[in-house]
């Protein structure tokens, strides 16, 4: 018998909002939380899942990035198109008490508090793709249009 899969916050708002989406889970290896991990767990191409990642800016505060798994953000690129003159990625010990999530559990959707999101332009040439459900072990399917949309994000090119 399936385990059922207990639906996290993150699906909770989006049914509320009656957008579409799928819980897809993977197995976790605490070991190796990167996202080329979860990539082959999910048997997906690691440019169509993605990572949340939380900045600083020295003018706006916090802000979201959400990049291909296998990308590095630029920090330049992530300060130009959010109105700062520098941005940093925030420290790891932050990450719990600013978001509500974990390393490796980290949704765009769902935060204790509504940041500036930018989701990064390659997400436009898929029909879906994958981001944390908020618990690691768990992502998100969804296409990125509704994605943009429900967090009020932007397009914006992150990555080096």
């Amino acid at each position: 018998m399936a385990k059922k899969i207990e639906k996290t916050n993150a699906a909770r708002l989006l049914d509320r909002a009656g957008i579409a989406y799928e819980l897809v889970p993977y197995e976790v290896d605490e070991n190796n939380l990167a996202a080329t991990h979860v990539a082959e767990q999910l048997g997906e191409p690691i440019e169509q899942v993605f990572k949340t990642l939380i900045l600083k800016g020295d003018r706006t505060g916090h802000l979201v990035c959400v990049i291909p798994g296998d990308g590095e953000v630029n920090l330049k690129k992530a300060a130009k198109v959010s109105g700062n003159k520098s941005v940093a990625m925030i420290p790891m010990k932050e990450l719990l008490p600013t978001t509500g999530y974990i390393r490796g559990g980290c949704s765009p959707i769902g935060m204790k508090k509504r940041f500036s999101t930018y989701i990064h332009t390659s997400a436009t040439s898929f029909d879906h793709i994958y981001i944390s459900a908020g618990v690691r072990g768990l992502q998100l399917r969804i296409a990125p249009q509704e994605l943009l949309r429900f967090t009020g994000a932007e397009w914006a090119d992150l990555t080096e």
